[in-house]
């Protein structure tokens, strides 16, 4: 499906201007970065890398874009006749679906064109930003959702809460990535083979007078798959034994297992435990007991700490629509001339807003004894990282040092296209999962904790910080050399 024109108009019209000026030829370079972790976490795992593929196959600009464009009245012809014929002819490279990141890192950088890479911008970021804080939230719930280190199963069930149809269906992919056991999506479930799960709803108990028949109905229709809602009228009075009563008379009697109840409102710690007592004296000891009402990795954390009894987890809008932004940028870096890369600096009175310049890449260096990620650091695209030791030395505060030593290095980005053609194999979602958990297990806890997580080394190297400090310097006396001056009309 075409969705070139999911770009800021400004882009357009930026991009003409740059056709205009005879630059449709120029090379540059763009990164996408973000400046701080979500829900003030210690890292963010990043996402959206697939639905950016699928943008770029499918770039071009259709006879259907082309007459709305010429509609608006903005646009030349001669800028629609090239708009007509353009297709991404550039380099990308990008940390995988599932990486662990961290702020002012590039996690994809575009080379290409300066119209092409321009257009990219909007598409690109919405995917980004939207994939990592979904993957980001999944992978806090599910980390939080452990009983003495056995995982609890999480299942995702916000396609109600989330902001419209397209993003429930990704949401429910990008948590399948972070973590989450299976989806109620069932369209998720089709279109990407994520296990679908489900209870039943209150609506099912209300519609019939008596709740114990309306737990019996949904009995005989789904006999191996019992989970009863058991909280519509009163929990330990009413559901609980209803429950039980059909698991006595119906499904022990033919043969079904009465898997579960699900508890979703009131004091779910001590509902959770006086369940169990309920359930274990009756002889349901393998029955479980699933908790919802807006769970996420606090209340979670709370639930266990207080001895609550979990055997699955249903988290809904927290995962789908959580209320945080990763806020990634795209900014531009550098750009070609006569065949050199000449950096580009955005410089901001906030010092968080002023961009690492140049072509770069990344490295993390990892504990050979242990396996933990010990730090990234930003280096020039040209430089070499020695593999025996490495002094990380902090971007800002410079007499903060770490050296390194018996370490293993490796480069964050990877390939994605290499002179239009796409090169990069995207893994399957399972093989994203995977690689999603053994990325987290790198991160030290101290790093991955809710609650005041140790801040992640990622400094600059040598030369990228001397480069900075020079392109900072060089902005600031150009700003002083001449005075504003009106412009003659």
């Amino acid at each position: 499906m075409n969705k070139t024109l999911m770009t800021d108009f400004y882009e357009l019209t930026m991009a003409q201007t740059y056709f205009n000026e005879g630059k449709k030829e120029e090379q540059v370079y763009f990164d996408i970065f973000f400046r701080k972790n979500p829900f003030q976490g210690g890292y963010t795992m990043s996402g959206g890398l697939d639905e950016t593929i699928q943008y770029i196959e499918n770039f071009h600009f259709g006879e259907e874009e082309i007459a709305y464009l010429r509609g608006l009245g903005t646009f030349s012809e001669e800028f629609l006749n090239y708009l007509r014929d353009l297709k991404f002819s550039g380099d990308i490279y990008a940390v995988p679906d599932g990486s662990a990141v961290f702020p002012n890192e590039p996690v994809l950088t575009v080379k290409a064109d300066i119209i092409t890479a321009q257009l990219l911008e909007t598409a690109l970021l919405a995917n980004f930003n939207h994939g990592s804080l979904v993957i980001t939230k999944a992978k806090r719930i599910t980390n939080e959702a452990k009983n003495i280190d056995k995982p609890i199963p999480v299942m995702e069930f916000g396609a109600r809460r989330a902001r419209g149809i397209d993003s429930a269906i990704e949401a429910s992919k990008l948590a399948y990535i972070g973590g989450c056991s299976g989806t109620s999506n069932t369209y998720a479930g089709m279109k990407y083979q994520i296990p679908v799960l489900g209870t039943m709803a209150h609506s099912l108990v209300t519609e019939d007078e008596n709740e114990y028949a309306a737990f019996l109905k949904y009995a005989k229709s789904n006999p191996n798959n019992c989970v009863f809602l058991v909280d519509t009228y009163d929990t330990l009075r009413s559901g609980i034994p209803n429950a039980i009563k059909v698991a006595n008379d119906y499904l022990k009697p033919n043969g079904y297992p009465f898997k579960g109840i699900r508890i979703d409102s009131g004091d779910l710690a001590y509902l959770s435990k006086e369940a169990r007592k309920l359930l274990d004296q009756a002889g349901y000891t393998e029955t479980g007991i699933c908790l919802s009402n807006g769970l996420d990795e606090y209340s979670i954390r709370d639930l266990l700490q207080q001895g609550a009894k979990i055997n699955s987890i249903g988290a809904g809008d927290n995962i789908a629509a959580p209320n945080d932004r990763v806020g990634g940028v795209y900014k531009l870096v550098a750009v070609e001339q006569e065949g050199k890369v000449i950096p580009r600096i955005k410089v901001s009175e906030d010092t968080a807003k002023t961009i690492n310049p140049g072509y770069k890449k990344v490295y993390r260096f990892y504990d050979k004894k242990t396996g933990y990620a010990l730090g990234d650091v930003i280096t020039l695209a040209e430089e070499k990282i020695s593999k025996e030791t490495y002094t990380l030395v902090h971007p800002v505060e410079t007499w903060k040092k770490t050296k390194l030593t018996n370490y293993e290095v490796k480069e964050l980005q990877v390939p994605i296209y290499q002179n239009g053609k796409l090169v990069y194999k995207d893994p399957t979602l399972e093989e994203k999962k995977k690689y999603c958990e053994e990325e987290f297990q790198t991160l030290y806890p101290e790093v991955t904790r809710v609650d005041n997580p140790h801040e992640y080394y990622v400094d600059l190297s040598d030369e990228l910080r001397a480069l900075k400090r020079q392109l900072i310097e060089l902005h600031h006396e150009k700003g002083k050399e001449k005075p504003l001056q009106k412009v003659k009309k």
